[in-house]
């Protein structure tokens, strides 16, 4: 999993491309990625998962972490390009009724405005 980072109308946006999975490279990296955005401020953290083909439960339970640690800081995390598995996977698990997700970046930017 890799995941790149940049900043638009001040809303932190994190582009994951690869699997959020348990493992070495996995779901650690994306909630340390996360910790170290609140460190340094960053409040509006919108993750880009169009990239994303595949997660497993212990990466869902990551998603839901980064979630809870920005809410806990006062912040607001959102998703950006699920993909219809994991929309699936987000309504299965009753997690669409947790996450902000949008279809398109745009859209998604405009919601952290308002």
């Amino acid at each position: 999993m890799n995941i790149s980072q940049r900043t638009v109308q001040g809303v932190c946006v994190l582009d994951i491309d690869g699997p959020i999975t348990l493992g070495a490279d996995g779901s650690e990296k994306l909630g340390d990625k996360v910790r170290s955005l609140l460190q340094s401020g960053e409040k509006k953290v919108l993750l880009n998962l169009s990239g994303v083909a595949y997660i497993d439960s212990a990466g869902l339970g990551e998603l839901v972490n980064a979630f809870t640690t920005v809410k806990k800081q006062g912040g607001a995390l959102k998703l950006v390009g699920v993909t219809k598995k994991l929309k699936d996977l987000l309504v299965i698990t009753k997690l669409s009724t947790v996450f902000d997700s949008f279809d398109s970046e745009a859209a998604a930017l405009e919601s952290f405005a308002g």
